[in-house]
């Protein structure tokens, strides 16, 4: 079957293993579904896979895409949830020390056909399209997390959202602003701002510029490059919720602020299924339309590859068949 795929870990070019090509037809076993996809969004995370990281050497060839919408056999129209969880485990599948995404053990969606569980599919909503469901299962499951569940945040609070462009951060934006908080964001350049505001942001910011107030929480993905002004743009008692680090994991921790202020710092890591279902819900229920930034076709994938390691789109890069 036709799939984009890595071929070898290459940690200094990543895009050198990226391979448009054939791949065997998936087996499926007793308990999983076959998966027909439609659409399948770029994460982060493909670039780390083709990096090498997070996914054993004997896992290559491994076909990327964490997550995607596509239909069952019956031509039931589905979404994908991409945390595959030990089947014994009780609870947060994102707690199981056992749990692992597509990708990183199972073969992932950037193909015609993907196999999951048949706990990790559910059904699409009739109010989003094949391509605005693929977004959902990573970037926008992890932004609904940080806010609805971590953040401890309540309608009418300020949130500071650390990145103007990227897929968690415009999810992070437009789920904010319809769940009634006021939406801060911070941007390198005055284009990302202008996408922050047109997508619902209150006010926005230049990277690093002192705030008019402090803010109740703080989202961040950045790491290194944010942390110290999200530190110091925290209300006492405020949180900083944390689902990654994308310029740096070693940030100054600034101990004396986090004890005097009586900071938190949360992390968090995709979600559950359950969170899914109540994702697509809101989205649907509130008329949300997830920011696409660049949509092609999988045979061009190595263009949105490019796109995303240059940061040259704003809003999530989606593959389609």
């Amino acid at each position: 079957m036709f799939a984009v795929y890595a071929a070898e870990p290459n940690a200094d070019a990543p895009l050198d293993s990226l391979t448009v090509g054939e791949r065997p037809a998936p087996e499926v076993p007793d308990g999983w579904v076959a998966v027909t996809v439609t659409a399948a969004s770029l994460n982060m995370h493909d670039l780390w896979t083709l990096r090498g990281v997070g996914i054993k050497p004997e896992q290559f060839p491994m076909i990327l895409g964490c997550d995607g919408a596509g239909t069952l056999d019956d031509g039931t129209e589905v979404v994908v949830h991409s945390v595959i969880g030990d089947p014994a485990w009780d609870g947060d599948e994102t707690l199981d020390p056992k749990r692992t995404l597509l990708t990183e053990k199972h073969q992932g969606t950037f193909a015609e056909t993907v196999v999951v569980p048949a706990r990790n599919v559910v059904p699409k909503p009739a109010g989003l399209t094949p391509v605005q469901a693929s977004v959902m299962g990573t970037a926008w499951l992890t932004a609904y997390r940080m806010i609805f569940t971590k953040s401890g945040l309540k309608p009418g609070q300020t949130m500071l959202v650390q990145g103007a462009s990227g897929g968690v951060s415009t999810a992070l934006v437009q789920l904010g602003r319809a769940a009634g908080m006021r939406v801060w964001v911070t941007g390198r350049t005055e284009e990302k701002r202008a996408v922050a505001e047109r997508l619902g942001a209150h006010a926005t910011f230049p990277s690093g510029e002192r705030l008019p107030e402090r803010v109740d929480a703080v989202f961040e993905t950045v790491g290194d490059a944010t942390w110290s002004h999200s530190m110091r743009a925290l209300k006492p008692g405020g949180v900083i919720v944390v689902s990654g680090s994308t310029s740096g994991p070693n940030p100054g921790a600034d101990l004396q602020r986090l004890f005097f202020l009586q900071l938190r710092v949360v992390g968090s890591t995709m979600g559950t299924r359950q969170e899914l279902v109540d994702l697509l819900r809101f989205v649907e229920n509130a008329g949300i339309s997830p920011e696409i930034g660049l949509e092609l076709t999988m045979d061009r994938a190595a263009e949105g590859f490019r796109a995303m390691l240059d940061g040259n789109t704003s809003g999530k890069i989606v593959f389609t068949r």
